[in-house]
């Protein structure tokens, strides 16, 4: 039997197992994702610990995927590994910035550092971790950084004021335009005049009249 079908096996035996807490699975680029309630996401992850024809042990990661589009923007995407079977396997789940995502600390420990990340990165809220604070950004930070609408300059800047002799927050100030990068390969050469190149057609029409 070949992966493939062994993935599709297991995602249709998971589906059957799990059929209140899986809404579908799929196979791609020879992974297998499981799309599954939020709200059950403890009794996935436990089953999937805990299943002597599983035994997916360790937590790889937890990350966030934003599509504002949705009226639920974000996936919580769960990466487990099964050490028995060497097998990885995907569980993606819905959420907002207002409904909380259980944690699931409680099954796996490493998970605590996974969520405060989601958690800093995109909002996303995790009920009953045992302390959901900012882990990458400072504790001032204003907004979720990985969000599509978080503006790149972000919104303030620190920096370290010897009047005052301390870090101090200020509004960010751009020191100048942005500028329009059309990402044009300078082989087809651009179909407008760029800056400073009419001294160039200058110069040119200036040695055409005196040859």
């Amino acid at each position: 039997m070949s992966n493939l079908d062994t993935l599709k096996d297991m995602g249709q035996a998971l589906a059957s197992a799990l059929e209140n807490e899986i809404h579908s699975y799929d196979v791609v680029f020879d992974e297998l994702t499981l799309n599954a309630r939020a709200d059950k996401i403890v009794t996935i992850l436990t089953y999937l610990r805990d299943e002597a024809n599983y035994k997916f042990v360790q937590l790889s990661d937890i990350c966030g995927v934003d599509y504002p589009e949705r009226n639920r923007r974000f996936d919580v995407v769960y990466h487990l590994l099964s050490l028995k079977h060497n097998i990885r396997i995907r569980i993606k789940v819905q959420a907002d910035d207002e409904v909380p995502v259980p944690s699931v600390v409680q099954v796996y420990p490493v998970a605590n550092w996974y969520e405060r990340e989601v958690w800093d990165m995109y909002g996303v809220m995790f009920d009953g971790h045992p302390d959901l604070r900012r882990l990458l950004t400072d504790y001032g930070f204003q907004g979720h950084p990985q969000r599509k609408d978080f503006p790149l300059t972000g919104y303030v800047e620190l920096r370290y004021s010897e009047e005052e002799r301390r870090v101090v927050y200020e509004p960010v100030k751009l020191q100048q335009e942005f500028r329009d990068f059309d990402f044009m390969s300078p082989w087809e050469g651009a179909k407008y005049i760029l800056p400073q190149d009419e001294k160039a057609d200058e110069k040119a029409d200036k040695e055409g009249q005196g040859s």
